[in-house]
């Protein structure tokens, strides 16, 4: 269909939350489409319907690699259902340009949603996969919730952020995750552990 123009973090449209489906339609079919031609034009490996200014619960994947044929995923009204385990995810972000940071995410996650055809589907995506980070990932830009919002290190987050010309941390945003934050300091104390021993 065509390529949308993919909107930066500092405006507010990209913390409304997103409204339910009621019906796949034509409009959400190109839409679909559009999303699918603006992520593969800007290289990126998932971009969600706010992103392109469309309030809807909508979003699309695809973590096939260069040697693999394209793979997109389509997830319409998706809910996630199960997620369990904790991964340090470097994270970056369509509307963030060249901004990366490390973020807490769940390891293993499932999730439920409608194809393009209306039919409910089942994904799981385990082991802090690709796929499964960047399921949570656009998943939360459906909410109004943003990859920095789960910074491990707010400070080291802003720096990013004012290196490549974006606002700051919106420090009233950032996320209450004690289960999150406990295991993926589990993590880290494992590594360092493992590091002393090698």
């Amino acid at each position: 269909m065509s390529v949308r123009k993919v909107i930066k973090y500092g405006e507010e449209s990209l913390r409304e939350p997103s409204k339910e489906v009621h019906k796949v339609s034509q409009k959400i079919k190109n839409l679909v489409q559009d999303l699918l031609d603006t992520m593969y034009k800007e290289n990126g490996v998932g971009l969600a319907a706010p992103q392109i200014g469309e309030n809807v619960r909508v979003f699309v994947i695809d973590v096939s690699t260069e040697k693999e044929p394209l793979n997109p995923r389509v997830f319409i009204n998706p809910k996630i259902i199960k997620k369990s385990g904790a991964c340090i995810s470097h994270e970056g972000c369509l509307s963030f340009p060249e901004a990366f940071t490390d973020v807490k995410r769940y390891a293993n996650v499932m999730i439920k949603a409608l194809d393009t055809n209306g039919r409910s589907f089942v994904l799981e995506a385990k082991d802090g996969s690709l796929l499964a980070r960047a399921i949570q990932h656009e998943f939360d830009h459906l909410d109004g919730i943003l990859f920095i919002d789960h910074s491990i290190n707010r400070f080291e987050a802003d720096e990013v952020l004012k290196k490549t010309n974006l606002p700051p941390v919106q420090v009233e945003k950032l996320l209450d995750e004690p289960e999150l934050t406990e295991a993926v300091n589990k993590l880290k104390e494992e590594t360092i552990k493992n590091d002393t021993k090698d």
